[in-house]
C-alpha cells in the first residue's frame, strides 16, 4: 500500500489524527468541526492560557460557547504547546496569522516559525495544509522547499495543500461545516488526499488546479469586498452632499435580482483579512512587473462604541474602530470605548490602550463630548444613547432618521 493509499484509508475509517496549529478564530472552529466529525484532534498553540481553557472545556471566543469545546474534549480533543507531538498527527493544518510588516509587506514569520517547530517531527505519510491567507506562491516557494529539505518527496511520501480559511465569525447562517472549502494541491495526489480529508468534515470541497489558484482565489474574495466597501463609502459621501439617504439607495439597488451585491457604508473595514490582503497581492504583483463637523478635537472626550471589527463578536483584529481611537488621540482628544463583547482592551502588536469597556449609563454617556458608533452591536441601547449623548457620529447607519445631536458619518 502506498503512502497515499494508507492515508486515504485512514481518513475513510476516521482513524486519522488531525493536528491544528493555531487555535484562534480559524483554528478552533476547525478543530471542533473535525472532532464533531469523529476524528481525534490535537490542537497546538503557544498561548498557555488558551491551552488551559480548552483542556478545561472552556471557550475564549465570544461566539463559540463552552458546550462545543466540552463536547470535543469528551470526544478526545486536547490542546498542547508541545510541538514534538506533531508526529502523532497524520494531518497538520496551519491556521496562524499572516499580518503585515511595518512597510506593509507580507509577514510570514508565524507560518515559518510554526513550520520550523514542526519540522523535526514530520514523518512520511503526513499531510500538511496551509489555511493562512497569503500571496500566490507561498505554499510552493516557502513551504515545499522546507519540507523537501527534510528528505521527503512531496506527492509521494508527503502531501501538501493550500486550503484557505473562510470563517465569518458570528454569522449564524454559515458555520465551518457549511462553508464550501477550496483546496489546491502541490501535485494531483496531494489534491486527492486534501479533498478526502476536508470532505470528511466539510459539506462541500471545491478542488482547484494548484495551490497558487487557491491562494489567489482567497485574495480575490477579500479584495472584492475591500473594493466594494470603499466604493460604497465614497458613494455615501456623494449621497450625503446631495441630501440622499445612501441606505435607501442600497436597499433599492438590491432589489435587482442579478448583477448587484449590497454593501453597506461604515467607518472602514476590519478583521484579519480584508484590510491586509490587498497588500499581499500588491507586494507579489511588484515582483512581476471630508472634514468632520463638530467641536474642536483637542481636549475633547470621545467615546467609541464598539471596537470589534463587526457586530456581535469579540474579534478586534484590524478593526477600524481602533484606528479611529488612535487618530483621535493623535489629534489631541481623549478616547475611551464601550464594547459589551470586549471587556478590556486586548493586547495588539500595533495598538496599545490601557482601557476597560465603559458601562453605558445615562450619566456616563452624557459626560462625553461625542460618541462614535463604530460597531453596531445589538446589545447597545440605541434609544438611550440618542437621548443622552451630546453628539453621535453614526458610522454604521444605525440611526436612519435625522436627529439634532446626530452626525451621519
Amino acid at each position: 500500500m502506498t503512502p497515499k493509499q494508507a492515508l486515504l484509508a485512514k481518513i475513510a475509517d476516521r482513524g486519522t489524527v488531525i493536528g491544528i496549529c493555531g487555535l484562534g478564530y480559524v483554528g478552533l472552529p476547525l478543530a471542533l468541526r473535525f472532532a464533531q466529525a469523529g476524528f481525534r484532534v490535537i490542537g497546538f498553540d503557544i498561548d498557555r492560557a488558551k491551552i488551559d481553557a480548552l483542556n478545561a472545556g472552556r471557550s475564549y471566543i465570544g461566539h463559540i460557547g463552552d458546550a462545543p469545546v466540552a463536547a470535543a474534549r469528551a470526544a478526545g480533543f486536547e490542546a498542547t504547546d508541545d510541538f514534538a507531538r506533531a508526529g502523532e498527527a497524520d494531518a497538520l493544518i496551519l491556521c496562524v496569522p499572516t499580518p503585515l510588516g511595518h512597510n506593509r509587506e507580507p509577514d510570514l514569520s508565524f507560518i515559518l516559525a510554526t513550520l520550523e517547530s514542526l519540522a523535526p517531527h514530520l514523518r512520511a505519510g503526513q499531510l500538511l495544509s496551509l489555511e493562512s491567507t497569503t500571496y500566490p506562491g507561498t505554499t510552493e516557494e516557502e513551504l515545499r522547499p522546507r519540507i523537501e529539505q527534510r528528505g521527503f518527496t512531496v506527492g509521494k511520501d508527503f502531501f501538501l495543500v493550500f486550503s484557505p480559511e473562510r470563517e465569518d465569525p458570528g454569522n449564524p447562517d454559515f458555520d465551518t461545516r457549511r462553508i464550501p472549502k477550496l483546496c489546491g494541491g502541490s501535485t494531483p495526489d496531494c489534491l486527492e488526499v486534501g479533498v478526502a480529508l476536508y470532505g470528511a468534515a466539510i459539506d462541500r470541497v471545491v478542488p482547484v488546479s494548484s495551490t497558487r489558484v487557491a491562494e489567489m482565489a482567497k485574495l480575490l474574495e477579500n479584495i472584492h469586498r475591500a473594493v466594494n466597501i470603499g466604493l460604497v463609502n465614497e458613494m455615501k459621501v456623494v449621497a450625503d452632499a446631495m441630501g440622499i439617504d445612501i441606505h435607501e439607495v442600497i436597499r433599492a439597488a438590491a432589489t435587482k435580482p442579478f448583477g448587484f451585491v449590497p454593501y453597506w457604508p461604515g467607518p472602514g473595514f476590519g478583521g484579519h483579512c480584508i484590510p491586509i490582503d490587498p497588500y499581499y497581492l500588491a507586494w507579489k504583483a511588484k515582483q512581476h512587473g471630508v472634514e468632520a463637523r463638530g467641536q474642536s478635537l483637542p481636549g475633547s472626550r470621545i467615546l467609541v462604541l464598539g471596537i470589534a471589527y463587526k457586530k456581535n463578536i469579540d474579534d478586534t483584529r484590524e478593526s477600524p474602530a481602533v484606528q479611529i481611537m488612535e487618530l483621535l488621540v493623535q489629534r489631541g482628544a481623549t478616547a475611551a470605548y464601550s464594547d459589551p463583547h470586549v471587556p478590556s482592551f486586548p493586547k495588539m502588536r500595533e495598538h496599545r490602550f490601557e482601557l476597560g469597556s465603559v458601562t453605558l449609563t445615562q450619566k456616563a454617556v452624557a459626560g462625553y463630548d461625542a460618541l462614535v458608533l463604530a460597531t453596531d452591536h445589538d446589545a447597545f441601547d440605541y434609544a438611550m444613547l440618542l437621548k443622552h449623548a451630546r453628539l453621535i457620529v453614526d458610522a454604521r447607519g444605525a440611526y436612519r432618521k435625522s436627529a439634532p445631536n446626530l452626525v451621519r458619518a
